[in-house]
């Protein structure tokens, strides 16, 4: 499928000289921070910053419920069939867990790629759903999938610019920055990208059971199982299972407990003196010969050529944050 990237909004002169010296704010205040490669933490519990100084390889990970905008650089993220483009300003945000492969591209030295990174549960936007009282339908009928990229807008890149000043605060930070996580979430829900958020699925589990069929194998991704098993189990009939699970994850479930077998698998070789048989083992596969069939499928590679490859282009046993 053809890349999507984010169209550029039709934006006065003016308006666009703005926005852009509050990303360079924003890109300021980073780079005054004393960075790693990778992800740091910050005294703000839910918030990270992302360095890229060099161009990554197409690594695989989960993407978990977050948001991360990106201040300076490009980022590809592929999607199961999808691949998306997004650049600095373009967020992307998640509201499940499910298996992604993300590649930084363009990255240097002098202009890495830097992202801003929040971590956010279903249970908050609910909340603020609540307390806002905030009444929103989805746009059509059809369930979305649970990742999505837009483009920020003035007001989202003040709060980022109020949090990263707590980053000075430490004895304000925690009980201020909770609240301008409020105001985030609720900017994320009127904008217009807003309806996505609200779907039942993300928030009820007895809505349609999808929820409930995705945190089941994430617990158990190593045990066997059949559709028709998960299905009766949650509730739903077995095509009703697979036709919302793979608008929420672009995946059906047994592809989906697929990928993330094998990306564990790959995690477990990547960090340590693990064989590929003993990986394959450890995740639940009974065919060693099954596992490298299928992880070369996924990653292009046998398992152990894979891994060379990988420690090589990165120098370390790091993986690659989708997002």
């Amino acid at each position: 499928m053809p890349e999507q990237t984010m169209d550029s909004r039709s934006t006065g002169g003016k308006s666009i000289s703005i926005y852009k010296k509050t990303l360079d704010q924003l890109i300021g205040m980073t780079e005054r921070m004393t960075l790693e490669e990778g992800r740091n933490s910050t005294i703000v519990p839910f918030l990270s910053i992302v360095k890229r100084s060099h161009d990554t390889v197409r690594c695989p990970g989960v993407l978990t419920p977050s948001f991360c905008l990106i201040l300076q650089g490009e980022k590809k993220l592929y999607l199961g069939q999808d691949i998306f483009h997004y650049r600095a300003g373009d967020y992307v945000a998640s509201l499940l867990d499910i298996p992604a492969f993300g590649q930084v591209v363009g990255a240097s030295e002098e202009q890495p790629y830097i992202g801003l990174r929040i971590d956010f549960t279903t249970q908050e936007i609910a909340s603020v759903v609540v307390e806002a009282e905030i009444l929103a339908e989805p746009k059509e009928k059809d369930l979305t999938s649970a990742a999505f990229i837009g483009k920020s807008d003035a007001n989202l890149l003040d709060i980022f610019y109020r949090l990263l000043k707590l980053i000075d605060k430490p004895k304000e930070a925690r009980f201020l920055s909770e609240l301008l996580k409020k105001e985030m979430i609720f900017n994320l829900l009127s904008g217009d990208f807003g309806h996505l958020f609200m779907q039942k699925v993300l928030f009820d589990q007895r809505a349609d059971g999808v929820a409930k069929a995705i945190h089941w194998i994430q617990e158990n991704y190593t045990h066997s199982f059949t559709v028709e098993e998960l299905a009766k189990s949650c509730n739903m009939s077995t095509s009703g299972l697979h036709h919302k699970f793979k608008a929420i994850t672009t995946m059906g479930p047994l592809q989906y407990q697929k990928q993330l077998r094998l990306q564990e698998a790959r995690r477990l070789m990547l960090s340590g003196p693990v064989g590929a048989t003993t990986a394959a083992l450890t995740v639940g596969y009974e065919s060693p010969s099954q596992f490298n069939r299928e992880y070369r499928r996924l990653f292009g590679q046998p398992p152990l050529q894979d891994i060379k490859t990988l420690r090589k282009a990165s120098g370390s046993a790091e993986f690659e944050d989708p997002i």
